[in-house]
């Protein structure tokens, strides 16, 4: 139970570094291993944490405002590795125009010493 609390502080960690357009807390929530793998909704793979970076830097710099809503639909922990599947509400504003999407989402987490970090990350939009 203690760590189903952990990892999903972890999980907020991210939405909110994401929501708050913060390149430095997504680095600490992110593993840095040439492994991890980042699938925003709509887009191809990104394998690294050096392509992984580069993406959320031209997200936020090429955004102005950001409102993320999460539901958590599931949160499970097996050894070493966890998964959070959830609902995804972002609302952004990027070069005068407010886009509104729904993605599932699903965030994978692994324990490096005493600490939880994202290693991967699948969007996939949602559509009505």
């Amino acid at each position: 139970m203690q760590d189903e609390q952990v990892i999903l502080d972890t999980n907020a960690a991210f939405y909110r570094a994401f929501e708050k357009k913060d390149l430095a807390a997504m680095q600490k929530v992110w593993s840095h291993g040439i492994a991890s793998i980042c699938v925003h909704p709509g887009r191809g793979e990104l394998k690294g944490w050096d392509a992984i970076e580069s993406s959320w830097e031209k997200i936020f710099q090429n955004t102005v405002y950001l409102e993320i809503d999460t539901k958590i639909i599931t949160v499970n922990r097996s050894g070493e590795l966890a998964y959070v599947v959830l609902i995804e509400k972002v609302l952004q504003v990027a070069q005068r125009r407010q886009q509104k999407a729904e993605s599932m989402a699903t965030n994978i987490f692994e324990r490096m010493g005493q600490d939880w970090y994202l290693v991967h990350h699948h969007g996939s939009p949602i559509v009505s």
